[in-house]
């Protein structure tokens, strides 16, 4: 049975992770550097609070993360390390990042960081919409499926 594990931190879709999670009776990791309300006692969810310092959770993550497992993550190195591990991959707006994206992803994100560090881009990333929280919802359901089948 696959499980998810949640980069928890500052993640806008907890919520909605443990819905999909209760319609399947998967269990869902919120990792974080400190505690999650809203949580405690529910049956599906294990809160996992970490030390803080830069990786942390990342490495916890990790550590735990196993084939078919799900990792929900803003964070494209953790992707990464995950799928490496041949774990599936969603960022909360919904992208589902595999072997075949992570590169072109790793290499985007490493050219806007030096792009800030320029000065040639100035301001973040959009804002998070409904319609990303749509496109998540679809994403996960989808790869929670495909997980419990094992393709």
């Amino acid at each position: 049975m696959p499980k998810i594990y949640v980069d928890a931190d500052a993640c806008p879709v907890k919520d909605e992770i443990v819905r999909v999670a209760e319609r399947h009776q998967i269990m869902v990791h919120l990792v974080s550097n400190s505690g999650m309300p809203g949580f405690h006692g529910h049956p599906l969810v294990i809160q996992t609070v970490v030390s803080d310092g830069a990786d942390v959770a990342d490495d916890w993550i990790t550590e735990q993360i196993g084939a078919q497992d799900i990792v929900v993550t803003q964070d494209i190195p953790l992707a990464d390390r995950c799928i490496k591990k041949d774990a599936r991959a969603i960022r909360p707006n919904g992208k589902i990042l595999d072997r075949h994206s992570i590169g072109i992803s790793l290499a985007t994100r490493d050219l806007m960081t030096d792009l800030r560090s320029a000065g040639e881009i100035t301001r973040g990333p959009r804002a998070f919409a409904q319609q990303d929280r749509s496109n998540f919802l679809q994403a996960l359901e989808t790869e929670v499926q495909a997980a419990m089948r094992g393709i």
